[in-house]
């Protein structure tokens, strides 16, 4: 099987052209070829499919081998993959788990439409947001020297969140207009270099109460944009703009 390695801002996905529908789409294989020591190494795996009524759909996989809810960076490779097998030329629209998608590409730069978020719920000490994926945002003094793994996986399994699950993201704010964000994310159950939904959501969480249009995120593998258009509670016309690199390309053999 011939597979692409895709990174988005440090966030890694195996990259897999399905659009004859011949992947195996069993979770212990995914599981394996996700795997640091014992495959090719992601922290998730992407199908790229044909869809009658869009350029292409996307059909997104945890690490854990499970198929997930919407990734922003896993998105952002894939609009970059789609581009490099010609399927558009300069935008499009795909079609993944959460509804359509647009999306734009100049060179090595994604900005992808993300859906919108008709209401953050705050809570004293945090907010929770579905920006595709569902969040757990916290405002911290300095997220640079947390143990984010730790602190991270004690909320994503606690009494409250450990039934359905919840990515976890610490954000301290840099200025006014940029956050730097760390995430642990459900499904690789490890803090990852970058998460897309994740930024997008410190982005709301943090515009909610203040003027601004756009907010630059700093992330443990680069750095991210997010722009919206704050309505009533919530927002709309919410983008998240990064790069997207292909890394590799390849061929492993499978095994019934």
């Amino acid at each position: 099987m011939e597979f692409y390695k895709y990174q988005g801002t440090g966030n890694d996905f195996v990259m897999i052209d399905n659009r004859d529908f011949r992947f195996p789409k069993r979770t212990a294989l995914i599981k394996h070829l996700c795997d640091r020591r014992f495959g090719i190494g992601a922290d998730g795996l992407i199908l790229l499919e044909n869809d009658d009524a869009y350029d292409f759909r996307m059909v997104y996989y945890n690490a854990d081998g499970k198929e997930s809810s919407m990734c922003g960076n896993g998105g952002r490779c894939i609009v970059a993959f789609a581009h490099f097998l010609g399927i558009f030329t300069e935008q499009t629209r795909f079609i993944a788990i959460d509804g359509p998608h647009e999306a734009q590409i100049s060179r090595e730069l994604v900005k992808l439409k993300m859906m919108d978020v008709n209401l953050l719920h705050n809570f004293q000490k945090y907010t929770v947001v579905n920006t595709g994926s569902p969040h757990y945002v916290e405002f911290v003094d300095n997220v640079q020297d947390m143990d984010v793994y730790t602190e991270g996986k004690s909320i994503r399994y606690n009494e409250i969140f450990q039934q359905e699950g919840i990515n976890v993201n610490f954000a301290t704010p840099l200025s006014d207009d940029m956050l730097f964000v760390r995430t642990y994310e459900r499904g690789v159950e490890d803090e990852t270099y970058s998460c897309g939904t994740g930024a997008t959501a410190c982005a709301l969480a943090f515009m909610q109460n203040h003027h601004q249009t756009s907010i630059n995120i700093k992330v443990l593998g680069g750095a991210l944009k997010v722009y919206t258009v704050k309505t009533g509670k919530g927002f709309h016309n919410v983008w998240l703009e990064g790069p997207a690199q292909q890394v590799f390309k390849g061929h492993i053999a499978i095994t019934e």
